[in-house]
C-alpha cells in the first residue's frame, strides 16, 4: 500500500475513534444498578468510600438504592465506618493537607513534599453533620500513611490502627493513649515472630512495611490485627504485647495475600477475611488455616480487590468489591440477593468498607461450614482483562470501561503508526 494511502487510512481511523470516544464522554450514563431479592438481610448499608481521587465520603444506602445520608470533607479518603447508635457514626478519615498547614517534619520527603496527611478518627452527629469527638495526628503523605481502621470498645475507648507508624493503640475520650503496640518491636529480625515466620524487612522510614489495616477486640480481651504486607492476621495479648497466635504465612498466598478486614466468628473458631490480592472472600479455620468457605464473585463479574466481608446473622455475607465499585450481599448458596453497583463511581467510587446497620456481628452468626462454597472463576485471560480494566480507573476517568479503553488503545496505536511513517519518510528523504 502506498505510504500516502496508509497515512490517510490511519488518520481517518484515529479521527473516527476520537469522535466516538468524545460522543461517549458526553452521552454515556450508566448510573447505579440496584438488585434486591427475597432473603436479603433488612436494613440500610453504611459505606466508607476510599475514592479514586480524594473525594472520600460516608454514605448510607437504603435497600432500594437511595442515598439517605452522606458526609464528607474535601480532599479526603474514608476507610472504616461504624454506626455507634442511631445518632452517631464513627469513621477513619485521611485528609490531604497542603504543605503550609503541616508540621515541617512531615513535608521533608521529596516525592510528596507538597502535602502531608491529617489522620482523623471522628464521631459524626448524623442529624447536623458535625464532628462531636475527634482524635487526629499528622503524617507524611496520603499514600500508605492513612488511618485505615478504628473500633469503639466496650469501655468507651477507641482502638486505632496507625499504618504510617506501624502501630496500634487505644485512646480514651480525653485523647490520652492508654495502650500502644509497635510492630518494630515484634516483627523485625531477631524477634520470635520473625525467627519462626520471616516476612519483609523495613527499608527506611518511608517504607510501606507492614501496611497494618485492621484491629478488632476479641472476646478474650486480646486484639486481632491484620498485617497486610505480611499476609498474616495476628492476635496480641495487650497485657504482655506478645503475639499469641498467627493465621497465614508471609509469602504463602494459598492462605492469604494482602488481606483486609478479618472478622472472627468466635463460636465456630473461624475467620472471614477479604483476601484482597487473591480476589476472593475466604473463611479460615483459625487453628488449622483450613479453608471452610470461599467466594470469588457472581457469574457476571468476579471480585476485584475486595476489602471487606461481614457475615450477617441470617448467614448472608456482605461484601465490599472495591475496584468494581459495588457492594454485594450473597446468601448461603452464594446467590446475590442484594447488589448496589456503581460502574461510573458517582456514589461509591472505590468503596473500602460496608456495614449493614442493625446487623450484629457477634459470635453467633453462622460459619462457612453451614454455607455452600463458590470458587468458580472465569479463567485466567478473562480475569486478567477484568483486572486491567479495574486498575485503569487510577489513571483514566471512571466512566471509561473496556470498550472505551480499546478506543484509547486504538488511538495510541494509530499515533504510533503515524510516528513510524514520519520516521520512514524522513529516512527516505535523507537516503
Amino acid at each position: 500500500m502506498d505510504q500516502r494511502v496508509r497515512i490517510v487510512a490511519v488518520s481517518v481511523a484515529i479521527v473516527l475513534l476520537a469522535a466516538s470516544l468524545g460522543v461517549q464522554a458526553v452521552t454515556i450514563d450508566r448510573g447505579t444498578t440496584v438488585e434486591q431479592e427475597a432473603g436479603a438481610y433488612p436494613g440500610n448499608t453504611l459505606v466508607g468510600v476510599h475514592s479514586w481521587n480524594n473525594v472520600g465520603r460516608v454514605v448510607e444506602i437504603t435497600p432500594d438504592g437511595n442515598v439517605t445520608w452522606d458526609w464528607s470533607v474535601p480532599d479526603s479518603r474514608v476507610f472504616a465506618v461504624e454506626q455507634l447508635d442511631e445518632e452517631t457514626v464513627l469513621a477513619a478519615v485521611a485528609v490531604k493537607t497542603p504543605a503550609e498547614d503541616c508540621d515541617g517534619e512531615y513535608v521533608d520527603y521529596e516525592e510528596y513534599d507538597d502535602h502531608c496527611v491529617t489522620n482523623r478518627v471522628v464521631e459524626i452527629d448524623k442529624e447536623s453533620g458535625d464532628v462531636v469527638w475527634e482524635y487526629s495526628w499528622q503524617d507524611e503523605f496520603i499514600h500508605w500513611h492513612e488511618v485505615h481502621d478504628v473500633e469503639r470498645l466496650d469501655n468507651g475507648e477507641t482502638a486505632i490502627i496507625d499504618m504510617g507508624n506501624d502501630r496500634s493503640f487505644t485512646v480514651d475520650r480525653e485523647g490520652e493513649i492508654t495502650w500502644e503496640w509497635h510492630a518494630e518491636e515484634h516483627l523485625t529480625p531477631g524477634t520470635p515472630f520473625y525467627e519462626q515466620h520471616g516476612g519483609p524487612e523495613k527499608n527506611g522510614e518511608h517504607d510501606d512495611w507492614t501496611h497494618m489495616n485492621d484491629i478488632d477486640r476479641l472476646e478474650n480481651g486480646n486484639f486481632q490485627m491484620s498485617i497486610r504486607n505480611f499476609d498474616t492476621v495476628i492476635e496480641v495479648d495487650p497485657e504482655t504485647n506478645e503475639i499469641v497466635d498467627v493465621v497465614g504465612e508471609p509469602g504463602n498466598h494459598d492462605i492469604l495475600e494482602k488481606q483486609h478486614n478479618p472478622h472472627r466468628i468466635e463460636d465456630a473458631g473461624t475467620m472471614v477475611v477479604a483476601d484482597s490480592e487473591n480476589n476472593r472472600i475466604v473463611e479460615l479455620d483459625v487453628a488449622t488455616e483450613e479453608i471452610v468457605w470461599q467466594y470469588r464473585g457472581p457469574t457476571d463479574g468476579s471480585l476485584q480487590w475486595p476489602r471487606d466481608a461481614d457475615r450477617l446473622p441470617n448467614g448472608n455475607t456482605l461484601i465490599t468489591d472495591s475496584r468494581n465499585n459495588r457492594i454485594l450481599e450473597v446468601d448461603r448458596e452464594g446467590t446475590v440477593v442484594w447488589r448496589f453497583e456503581d460502574p461510573d463511581g458517582e456514589v461509591i467510587p472505590l468503596p473500602y468498607e460496608a456495614d449493614r446497620i442493625g446487623a450484629d456481628e457477634g459470635a453467633d452468626v453462622p460459619s462457612g461450614r453451614q454455607l455452600v462454597e463458590s470458587d468458580e472463576t472465569a479463567g485466567p485471560i478473562v480475569e486478567s482483562v477484568r483486572e486491567i480494566e479495574a486498575l485503569s480507573k487510577y489513571v483514566v476517568p471512571t466512566w471509561m470501561h473496556l470498550p472505551q479503553l480499546l478506543h484509547v488503545v486504538g488511538i495510541a496505536l494509530g499515533a504510533l503508526w503515524l510516528t513510524g511513517e514520519g520516521i520512514l519518510f524522513g529516512w527516505r528523504l535523507r537516503t
